[in-house]
Order: C-alpha cells, then sequence, then structure tokens
C-alpha cells in the first residue's frame, strides 16, 4: 500500500510514492519536518537528479539507481522510475540503517552484496520492523 502524491513543478510532474516504512517514518515527524521534506521532495527535477549536487548522491543496487537526499538530520533514499519518485526508506542520519545502506565499498565488492540476496533481505527486513 503506498500514498501518492502529485507535485507541478515548472514543467515537471512527479508522482511522490512511499513505502510503508518511509510513510511510518513521514507520519512520525514533526509537522514543521514534515513540510521541509515534502518541499524538498517537490522541487526536485531531472536537471537536478542528473546533476552535481551536494545534497543528493546516488549508488546502484539490484541493478537499480537510488538517491539519496540529506535534509538536516534525515536520509531520504528514493528512486525515479518515469515520471515517479519512490520513497524507500527514511532513516536518522548516523542510524545503524542509514550506515548499511549508505556504505561506500569497492565496485568488486559491491558487485558481490548485490548478488547476496540475503544481504538485501536482512536491509529489507529492517525497513519492515521499524
Amino acid at each position: 500500500m503506498s500514498l501518492e502524491n502529485f507535485f507541478l513543478l515548472n514543467d515537471n510532474m512527479f508522482q511522490l510514492t512511499f513505502s510503508e516504512q518511509s510513510l511510518d517514518e513521514l507520519n512520525s515527524l514533526h509537522q514543521s519536518e514534515q513540510l521541509e521534506l515534502m518541499d524538498k521532495l517537490s522541487s526536485l527535477t531531472n536537471e537536478i537528479l542528473s546533476g552535481e549536487n551536494s545534497s543528493i548522491g546516488s549508488f546502484v543496487r539490484k541493478g537499480k539507481i537510488f538517491y539519496r537526499l540529506r535534509i538536516a538530520d534525515l536520509r531520504v533514499y528514493f528512486e525515479k522510475v518515469d515520471i515517479s519518485l519512490h520513497c524507500h526508506f527514511i532513516l536518522q542520519k548516523n542510524s545503524l540503517n542509514d550506515f548499511l545502506i549508505r556504505c561506500k565499498m569497492p565496485a568488486s565488492d559491491d558487485a558481490v552484496l548485490e548478488n547476496h540476496k540475503s544481504f538485501w533481505d536482512y536491509l529489507e527486513s529492517l525497513a519492515k520492523n521499524k
């Protein structure tokens, strides 16, 4: 089950969807934090995602490009699918879950982990147990 919102951004329109974990985390935030997070997500454009931006990082997992948006003490992990941005995780900065997702390993180790289904099952179970 996901919540969907539409944002018109100049000539861009992104549909935002949230995993259960990210929706739960979003709902647990103070209203001002929710507004800041939604404002940052709604201001993203294709140009921002494809360019160099200090608050947005990207990495490849399971053959998909994931983005990490830093907002104060939160880290938002999402992917772009056509005209949608799907938020997989909203995590606290420097938490164990954040560390596990953002861990930067050499490409060869990264490729081995991508092929290790148990590692990804473990990460996904962390989101479900929140």
